[in-house]
């Protein structure tokens, strides 16, 4: 089992920034991908982006894409999801996953064997 729990999330004006952290612990050696999908009133949850490792290679949403950069810290067992130029449309609840992927990152959440609870996220405009 791996537990996942987010946390950094707040509220924030349009064009600021936040910073959200997924502290891993448990049999985090089984899972090579760490992710971000997020989900907002009324619609489903979708994928932001993910990094694999070791090699450490990404993959974003294509809307967030030079606004959001994913990182870790093997030694804290922590992943990041710094975001700026934040917009309301990112207005979501953010949740961190875990995946155990033979090729690629998965983008789909069902790709992904376990979940946090949540970080909530508001963008004002």
């Amino acid at each position: 089992q791996v537990q996942l729990v987010e946390s950094g999330g707040g509220l924030v004006q349009a064009g600021g920034s936040l910073r959200l952290s997924c502290q891993a612990s448990g049999r985090t050696f089984s899972s090579n991908v760490m992710g971000w999908f997020r989900q907002s009133s009324g619609k489903e949850r979708e994928f932001v982006s993910a990094q694999s490792r070791p090699i450490g290679n990404t993959k974003y949403l294509d809307s967030v894409k030079g606004r959001f950069t994913i990182s870790r810290d093997d030694a804290k067992n922590t992943v990041y999801l710094q975001m700026n130029s934040l917009k309301p449309e990112d207005t979501a609840v953010y949740y961190c996953a875990a995946a155990a992927a033979r090729f690629g990152i998965p983008i789909t959440r069902n790709e992904y064997n376990y979940w946090g609870r949540g970080t909530q996220v508001t963008v004002s405009s």
